[in-house]
């Protein structure tokens, strides 16, 4: 079916009845639809077709690869359901036995360095579940489209980490009173295979650096961490955008200045300081950007997968997550009606600090027809998550629209 459009793009009323003769059926809550709303099926062309999807390679040089939402239900995420992000080639060459950490900089007392085995043995370890995901998730949303990897909303995940704390190294070593920054260097290879280059290397401020959460990490979900996500070691903080939690760990650097590795510069993980049309070129300076620090509040349905059918008043179960960078969720809801009433869902405590939230709900879908279920968190200081896309950026970062998956009644 081909719908129809004004000179703006913009879907005209006419098309409503068009769109419910694709559909097989009413949409229900129809006079709810929001202005120039297009519903999600027309999005997801085979979300009724009960598909099994499994992970999305994004790319292969370097990897990049999306989980499908209803692959994301795990209260911790398996290995086998974690997005990847990398930047570079993976090493060659790791062994266990002779990797090192050291940790040096303008604004270390002494220069040290640590095999695997003096980091097990002279520091406490620590667990924790923490929130990784790419500042780039959602960015297929905007439009018009920018550059990067075109991620869904599946570019996130929340599993369980075991190392030490990364204060508890700094402490050993020593860092001096003007430190501000801290920047990390893996042995990931540069796609060019320059040896002189790195394929990034970025950072966090040393209040970050210093969190009871930031860990040197070897094991994942009670293993060791995977070739794909860092072996054998891996910087993990939670809460900000994964690109910070660097893979393939060798060193560390204490920063007198805002780290200038690669990746930190131009655009790279940032977004412009005040709103820009859409499409429009912002210069590539300090003055413009501002390094993406916390992300924002969000959250998303695990079940049922998009595109289930139902049959119309019965009590069907929902469940998800939500987190919301270095703060907590207060409260999530979802709507069937596009956003016209909302109803509050069951919401847990996180397992620990940084850790997504689970939540829960019942609904009933009261008649036969197209539905649509949408879900908003919002963060401990009443920020929630915007209805609509929210302002264009060059680098597509930081989407954090409500979620919403299709459903049928019949």
């Amino acid at each position: 079916m081909k719908l129809s459009f004004d000179r703006r793009g913009f879907l005209k009323k006419t098309s409503l009845a068009a769109m419910a003769t694709a559909l097989g059926s009413e949409i229900v809550f129809a006079d709810k639809l929001p202005k120039n709303y297009i519903p999600l099926l027309f999005e997801e062309k085979d979300a009724l077709k009960g598909k099994n999807p499994d992970l999305i390679v994004q790319g292969d040089r370097p990897w990049n690869v999306e989980t499908p939402l209803n692959l994301l239900d795990d209260r911790i995420t398996p290995v086998d359901k974690m997005f990847i992000r990398n930047n570079g080639l993976i090493p060659e060459k790791m062994d266990i036995k002779t990797w090192t950490l050291t940790i040096d900089g303008e604004s270390v007392k002494t220069t040290k360095t640590y095999s695997l085995a003096d980091l097990k043995k002279r520091f406490k370890h620590y667990t924790y579940q923490l929130v990784l995901e790419c500042g780039g998730n959602g960015r297929s949303g905007f439009q018009p489209q920018t550059s990067g990897n075109a991620w869904g909303q599946g570019a996130v995940h929340c599993a369980e980490w075991t190392g030490v704390r990364l204060k508890d190294i700094l402490n050993d070593v020593g860092i001096k009173s003007d430190a501000v920054y801290i920047g990390y260097h893996g042995n990931d290879i540069h796609l060019s295979r320059d040896p002189k280059k790195e394929a990034i290397s970025r950072g966090v401020p040393i209040a970050k650096a210093l969190e009871d959460e930031t860990l040197v990490a070897w094991q994942l979900n009670g293993a060791d961490i995977p070739e794909f996500h860092g072996y054998p070691l891996r910087l993990v903080i939670g809460g900000w955008p994964a690109s910070v939690s660097g893979k393939w760990l060798s060193r560390i650097s204490v920063r007198n200045k805002i780290h200038d590795g690669a990746k930190m510069e131009g655009h790279s993980y940032k977004i412009p300081k005040s709103p820009v049309a859409p499409g429009q070129e912002v210069p590539q300076t300090e003055e413009y950007f501002r390094i993406i620090e916390s992300m924002p509040v969000k959250s998303m349905i695990t079940y049922p997968k998009s595109g289930a059918i139902i049959a119309p008043g019965k009590e069907l179960e929902l469940r998800g997550h939500a987190w919301a960078g270095d703060l907590s969720v207060k409260s999530v809801d979802v709507s069937i009606d596009f956003g016209s009433t909302w109803q509050n869902c069951k919401l847990e405590a996180p397992a620990n600090r940084l850790a997504w939230q689970h939540w829960n709900t019942k609904i009933k879908l009261p008649v036969k027809g197209y539905y649509e279920v949408w879900v908003r968190a919002t963060d401990e200081k009443g920020v929630a998550q915007p209805m609509v896309i929210p302002a264009w950026n060059p680098g597509g970062y930081l989407n954090n629209a409500c979620e919403r998956i299709a459903l049928k009644a019949e």
